[in-house]
């Protein structure tokens, strides 16, 4: 199938609909007045969201909730084959796509904007909507988080635009058909898939060679790991000043980052990091080319919230700020504690990490020793098992391991929540900061401990 027809499809079918992509997908749907139902093994925050937007969802995922009335048959990578839906909606020779191969045909039905890179998609794919959105371009955009200001992953649009985050997780983002590609960074990651930092590169490269002649490359100036990922088309973005949108005279105060920008000054930002400047930064350079002014960009920025999970205040815990946030890479992690200190200079900072994914633990085992360093304590719980996503279990790692291997004072290992929970009450912090961190289920612990 090249083209996409959506007029004949009047009922769909999502398995992984608890995913935060395939949850999007519902929602779109939904707004185009298609019957929508899904499957998912376990209820969460976005099952809820999804049925109080009244689209029905079954816990049970068994070949008797496929019927063959269903139009399309879109399934999560995570899922097995021989996973009982999947092999009913062949049996029924129902079409069947995965989530990035359902995304791959969508973007030809659009001006396809790919946010891809290793850190920082979510944010900059919410910021850049987000100020489509302030100039009146009603694009529709699929994010990897919930963003306050729409209330979930998703907005509807009625323009030919399509802001979509790009994973590169099996080199997914193969699958689309971009316009323009924003590439926020790359680092080692996903190394269950990639043999390296160099094929990490090779794929990223080749993504790009999807634009079409009239495309458009945005690309960090600073990431040296992105310098030989080349198009003819090229917008730069950076703290360098051979960037064509570059910042400088950054001010951290009062939980404010101010900055200027060689395009205009005076940006304000209420999330903290550089990162979140690298990201607004490219955000700015494609909304710029899209011919969005400078005051909207100002105002989508200043009113910037951030996202679910990306540094989140969740609430307080006595007189400690609880944060929850969904960094699950060493440089991220480096970043986040950085910010946070940036942030919160005058407060003791207690890091709470559950890793996530074996593979990923194991291949960056050392790196993740070293990113605690700006964290007063640190507590790492268990690795989280990523179902669907871990080929080979890599049983001979454990956050034993990790902790073992940091040169950290006041470093602890929990084997479960519960024993997190015990340690922040041995520890006793007071008008801390306590972050909780990493891509798994610690989130749930984060809104558990606050008062």
């Amino acid at each position: 199938m090249n083209k996409l027809n959506l007029d004949k499809v009047n009922k769909v079918y999502l398995a992984g609909i608890g995913g935060i992509g395939l949850s999007a997908i519902a929602y779109y749907f939904q707004n185009l007045d298609k019957e929508v139902i899904g499957s998912d093994l376990l209820e969460s925050e976005i099952t809820k969201r999804l049925e109080d937007a009244k689209i029905d969802i079954n816990f049970k995922q068994k070949a008797g909730n496929i019927s063959d009335d269903i139009d399309l048959f879109i399934y999560s990578s995570a899922l097995p084959d021989t996973h009982e839906e999947l092999l009913a909606a062949k049996e029924l020779k129902i079409p069947i796509f995965t989530y990035s191969q359902f995304l791959g045909l969508l973007s030809k039905n659009y001006k396809t904007i790919a946010v891809t890179g290793t850190n920082g998609k979510t944010s900059t794919t919410a910021m850049l909507g987000l100020m489509l959105e302030k100039a009146g371009l009603d694009p529709t955009v699929i994010v990897g988080s919930l963003v306050p200001q729409w209330g979930n992953n998703f907005r509807f649009g009625r323009s030919n635009i399509l802001v979509v985050e790009a994973c590169e997780w099996k080199a997914h983002m193969l699958e689309l058909n971009p316009n323009i590609i924003v590439l926020t960074n790359v680092a080692e990651d996903h190394l269950d898939y990639y043999k390296d930092l160099a094929d990490i590169k090779k794929h990223f490269q080749k993504f790009v060679d999807k634009l079409p002649k009239d495309g458009l490359l945005i690309k960090n100036i600073d990431d040296k790991n992105s310098a030989n990922i080349k198009f003819k088309n090229t917008i730069t973005f950076g703290e360098n000043k051979k960037a064509d949108c570059y910042f400088s005279g950054l001010e951290v105060k009062d939980a404010k980052q101010k900055f200027n920008t060689n395009k205009f000054d005076n940006i304000e930002l209420s999330v903290p990091g550089k990162f979140s400047i690298y990201n607004a930064l490219a955000s700015m350079a494609v909304a710029n080319h899209l011919g969005v002014n400078k005051h909207q960009m100002w105002n989508a920025l200043a009113e910037f919230q951030g996202a679910w999970r990306r540094f989140e205040v969740v609430g307080q815990m006595k007189s400690n700020i609880v944060i929850s946030d969904y960094a699950h890479h060493p440089d991220s992690i480096n970043l986040l504690l950085r910010a946070t200190k940036d942030f919160y200079p005058d407060k003791k900072i207690i890091a709470v990490f559950q890793p996530h994914h074996h593979n990923r633990t194991k291949t960056l085992l050392d790196e993740f020793a070293k990113a605690f360093y700006l964290a007063d304590q640190a507590i790492i719980s268990e690795i989280y098992q990523v179902s669907g996503r871990e080929d080979e279990v890599q049983e001979d790692v454990s956050s034993i391991d990790l902790v073992e291997k940091m040169n950290h004072k006041h470093k602890y290992y929990a084997s479960d929540f519960k024993k997190v929970k015990e340690i922040l009450k041995d520890i006793n912090p007071i008008n801390s900061v306590i972050i909780f961190i990493g891509a798994g289920d610690i989130d749930d612990v984060a809104r558990e401990v606050i008062d």
